[in-house]
């Protein structure tokens, strides 16, 4: 039996899985950040010396292609990664720090269906993405 989730859907699709697809699928799979490809490398390469960065881009391609993981550009150039879930969520990205927040809200979920019935449409999906700045009080510490 695989040892982590990505692993398995691996399996599950009929894909091949080499020692080094599964150091990239375990890194993927116990990452609770969205890493770009060179973190998902250096994390890697830790596991596998061996491993090279084009097998890292090959493999995360690969596992995108196959709906296992999700690519997402939160403003910075770099495409970051997180597992499919299957599970709808939003992001709060913090543009000081990088430090991306996932959420759900039922009122926000529930407007979005609202606006698209007012024009005629059924709502299949949505990304929602929203950029801010962390606020800071007279002391200088975040609220």
């Amino acid at each position: 039996m695989p040892e982590n989730r990505i692993e398995h859907l691996c399996v599950e699709k009929g894909m091949k899985m080499t020692d080094q697809r599964r150091v990239i699928a375990r890194v993927l799979s116990s990452s609770d950040d969205h890493p770009d490809v060179e973190e998902v490398y250096l994390r890697a390469s830790k596991l596998d010396p061996k491993i090279s960065i084009a097998t890292v881009y090959r493999t995360v391609r690969l596992f995108e292609e196959a709906s296992i993981v999700e690519r997402h550009d939160f403003g910075d150039g770099r495409s970051r990664y997180e597992e499919a879930s299957g599970e709808h969520h939003d992001h709060l990205i913090d543009i000081q720090s990088g430090e991306v927040v996932e959420f759900q809200n039922q009122q926000i979920e529930a407007l979005q269906e609202k606006i698209a019935a007012k024009h005629g449409m059924k709502l299949i999906g949505h990304r929602l993405e929203l950029y801010g700045v962390p606020i800071v009080r007279a002391d200088g510490k975040k609220k």
